[in-house]
């Protein structure tokens, strides 16, 4: 591994194993995790889906080239937590959580996913620089949203993947990270995608050495993300490292967003949307705040 200037947290690292034909993405959350918790008052469940969400965002999201933008979202009408919604675009990212307060306060500790879902879907859309949009659909099944994740991409994508996510929370603050690891097939970059065999050698042996990450590891805030990398793959013959990707909380709601929003809707659906003072207000679940127009 050529050396490189170390990076610890809220940046995105990324990596292929050329031999391997595998690549993978491994991230820490800290400042941004707490930035995007300070805008409701979650409870430690939520604080928790939200911390393994955002990772996974960043994770999947950063496999896409330039201004792309990854959309995840899981709903449920039958557990505590309706609706997680968190997406990626160009380092900036942003997620929110509704549920039932009361329902929350019987799941325990450490809630499983069926626990905090129910009978759900996870819905993952990547959207592209140009027109291009694609979603998969798959049902919250697994011993997490991380292994739901997984679900996907081997149903959706055909692409096997292994993703470990780990998360701390206490009443200070919290933190998340997690590592990503696919392998790619023959064919895979500017030629006629080939079958995907989940048994490749090659494969395996990737999968086996990344499942050897601990959860104290991918914590560690004195622990770079190219040490962890290093420390799972440093027998391999060679190790690319793309540059540390910068990540920020960033909710793209402003005054100016939501009145082009606004402005395609006809004049009286506009009249429809006024309240009592006549005025239209916009609440962004994401920050937080209300945005009255000037419609």
């Amino acid at each position: 591994m050529e050396a490189v200037a170390e990076t610890f947290a809220d940046r995105l690292l990324g990596f292929t194993l050329p031999d391997r034909s595998a690549r993978g993405r491994v991230v820490r959350l800290d400042g941004v995790l707490k930035d995007v918790l300070r805008s409701h008052d979650y409870p430690a469940p939520i604080k928790h889906l939200l911390g393994e969400a955002l990772v996974l965002g960043a994770l999947m999201g950063g496999l896409l080239k330039d201004k792309g933008q990854m959309t995840m979202q899981a709903q449920t009408k039958s557990g505590p937590v309706q609706l997680l919604v968190c997406d990626y675009r160009a380092g900036e990212m942003r997620g929110y959580a509704e549920f039932d307060e009361l329902a929350l306060e019987h799941v325990g500790a450490n809630p499983s996913l069926a626990t905090l879902f129910g009978e759900g879907y996870l819905a993952i859309t990547f959207e592209t620089g140009g027109d291009q949009r694609y979603q998969g659909i798959v049902p919250l099944e697994g011993s997490s949203l991380s292994a739901a994740c997984e679900n996907y991409f081997v149903q959706s994508e055909q692409i096997p993947t292994l993703i470990r996510v780990a998360g701390s929370s206490t009443d200070n603050g919290a933190i998340s990270a997690g590592i990503l690891i696919q392998h790619l097939a023959d064919g895979e970059e500017g030629r006629e995608r080939l079958h995907v065999r989940l048994d490749h050698p090659d494969w395996e042996h990737v999968e086996t050495i990344a499942s050897t990450i601990g959860h104290n590891e991918l914590l560690d805030p004195e622990l770079s993300l190219e040490a962890i990398v290093w420390r799972l793959f440093h027998e391999e013959n060679e190790i690319l490292v793309q540059p540390a990707a910068a990540l920020n909380r960033g909710c793209r709601c402003s005054n100016d967003y939501y009145n082009s929003v606004i402005a395609r809707f006809p004049p009286e659906e506009q009249a429809s949307m006024r309240n009592e003072q006549g005025e239209i207000v916009i609440d962004c679940a994401f920050c937080s705040r209300e945005f009255i127009l000037d419609i």
